[in-house]
């Protein structure tokens, strides 16, 4: 399997795309189509961790207080199923590796990884 999630509003999300060659892969923009809990079940199963998927710089996290709660492993599930920016982008999934995020370390590695 090759596919990649991500936010086709997102300046970062389009740069990493660039760099990529996406020849093979299904391509799903998260917010006019949503991960469901499938999809985050086969995430989890990559990473062993729904707040590794989370996204902690998105608006709403301040928003709504969430930096000052505990979130529980089910807590960060819910969010990411209900608001598309709580899911940590792009997640590309490759055969049976995921690559979370844009840190540095992380693009180079799906960008060798897609050469």
């Amino acid at each position: 399997m090759k596919k990649i999630y991500h936010l086709k509003t997102c300046d970062t999300c389009k740069r990493i795309l660039n760099q990529l060659n996406l020849d093979g892969f299904e391509i799903q923009e998260i917010k006019s189509n949503p991960v469901n809990a499938e999809q985050l079940q086969e995430m989890y199963v990559l990473t062993n961790s729904y707040e590794e998927l989370f996204n902690k710089r998105a608006r709403l996290y301040k928003e709504q207080g969430l930096k000052d709660k505990n979130l529980s492993v089910e807590d960060y599930k819910n969010y990411i199923l209900k608001e598309y920016t709580f899911l940590k982008r792009p997640v590309a999934i490759i055969d049976n590796e995921i690559f979370v995020g844009n840190s540095k370390k992380t693009v180079e590695a799906l960008v060798s990884k897609t050469q």
